[in-house]
């Protein structure tokens, strides 16, 4: 039976499902390849791992700030729908046009590209090996997630639980090792430790959280639930984190992470020999394959809210009521990933690449959502919060400084290709021309579905 083209999202998602989700989104390649760039960046053992912890601090308190916006505003566009109502419709466009051609674009190339540099050590395709890999994974999963919701969370548990499986036999192998302790580190000098940039690469790892938000359309009871997902997915994934720094740091020394490109790899290379690399290679491409598979989900969930405040390309928000997905906006943003993937593949470091391209922008927004949550609380003194952040001021005061610190240092660190993301940022305002004009009913970001079950 065709979709209706007033189909809307269900919800299907149970707080299991979107916890694996989350956590799928996060846990995945920065963890084999963040720890030896921080600990280039740390003067002793102890900030090494004081800055994992302060890490998943900073990332619990910008999850406890979504959690009111997500359970106060429950919306399947998630950051777009947040923006809208704080700051109407213009800024909430732009946003969806940096998410679809920067931010969640970006990541999805990004992802794809470190994918395809490891398949590409195991089954060489020549010298523009990983970029293929990169576009042909992009296919793949895009097709899996426009067959159905279904299927693609079905996916997604199973490449989690892989990967969580596979993240904690290394912190077994690392923590219960019987090799020799390694060396104290040097000290480095005043002028070499910075524990800013340390920050910047550990946040990046802890990246992705922020897209739980767009499940909110399809969660089962938003309301109440969305708090415990972005709660126990933020505790799972600092104990995940925090434990495989602690391994690695005790079998190779802070020294031997900084000399490190390959952490994981060269730390079960220490306690289980060769075959131990070669696993570890294997559970970085499952890590690949489960944060690309989770990126795609979410990613295209924008472009349903955003087709519904414009009157430009309409299809591409339609709901696919068959498959459960914004089957076309799964399709447009698999286009734009594949077109950052041919020009990352021109560059020397696809990913690295990707990660410039994305930051600025990033950072900008993600400080926007976090004042949303004291703009919409004035605007809306009496709407009622079934979770408010704890210790209000205090904690969005400390998350938005933390964003604004990291949209200066990536615009500051990342060069030309963090400019040509903003330029490319700059080249939607043009969008604003084709936004509805008619008056909405429901809510000031579009009427929210019917079938989702929520007033708003």
């Amino acid at each position: 039976m065709p979709a209706s083209p007033d189909s809307t999202p269900r919800p299907s998602l149970s707080v299991f499902d979107a916890t694996t989700i989350m956590v799928g989104l996060v846990v995945g390649i920065g963890i084999f390849r963040t720890p030896s760039l921080v600990a280039a960046n740390v003067g002793s053992e102890l900030a090494f791992v004081a800055v994992w912890v302060a890490g998943g601090v900073i990332t619990l308190i910008g999850a406890l700030c979504y959690a009111e916006l997500s359970a106060a505003h429950p919306n399947a566009g998630g950051e777009y729908h947040f923006l809208s109502r704080a700051y109407g419709k213009p800024v909430a466009m732009l946003f969806g046009w940096a998410r679809g051609s920067v931010i969640q674009t970006g990541a999805i190339a990004g992802v794809a590209f470190v994918l395809g540099d490891y398949l590409a050590q195991l089954l060489p395709l020549g010298p523009y090996g990983p970029a293929l890999y990169a576009a042909i994974a992009i296919i793949v999963f895009t097709g899996v997630n426009v067959i159905g919701t279904l299927e693609s969370k079905t996916l997604q548990i199973a490449m989690t639980a892989t990967e969580i499986l596979a993240i904690l036999a290394i912190i077994a192998f690392g923590l219960l090792g019987s090799a020799e302790a390694p060396p104290p580190a040097p000290a480095l000098a005043p002028e070499t430790a910075s524990l800013g940039m340390a920050m910047i690469f550990v946040l990046l790892t802890y990246g992705g959280w922020n897209e739980t938000a767009y499940l909110t359309g399809e969660l089962k009871d938003p309301a109440r639930n969305i708090a415990k997902v972005l709660v126990l997915g933020t505790l799972v994934l600092v104990t995940l984190y925090v434990l495989a720094n602690l391994a690695l740091l005790s079998i190779l020394g802070l020294e031997g992470l900084r000399g490190s490109d390959a952490v994981a790899a060269d730390m079960m290379g220490v306690v289980a020999g060769p075959a131990g690399s070669i696993v570890v290679s294997l559970a970085i491409v499952v890590a690949a394959v489960s944060t690309l598979n989770a990126t795609i989900f979410t990613g295209a969930r924008v472009y349903y809210a955003m087709a519904r405040d414009m009157t430009l390309l309409p299809r591409v928000g339609k709901w696919d009521e068959r498959g459960r997905t914004p089957a076309n906006g799964l399709i447009a943003q698999a286009v734009v990933a594949l077109a950052l993937v041919a020009v990352g593949a021109a560059t020397r470091d696809g990913f690295k690449a990707m990660v410039d391209y994305t930051a600025p922008v990033f950072w900008g927004f993600l400080l926007l959502v976090g004042l949303a949550v004291f703009v919409l609380r004035w605007r809306e003194p009496g709407r009622a919060l079934p979770f408010r952040t704890p210790l209000y001021p205090l904690t969005p005061i400390l998350f938005c400084l933390t964003c604004l610190y990291m949209l200066h240092a990536s615009i500051a660190y990342t060069g030309v290709a963090g400019l040509f993301g903003l330029g490319v940022l700059a080249a939607g305002v043009p969008l604003l021309l084709f936004r509805r004009r008619e008056p909405r009913t429901e809510t000031e970001g579009g009427p929210l579905p019917a079938a989702v079950g929520l007033s708003d």
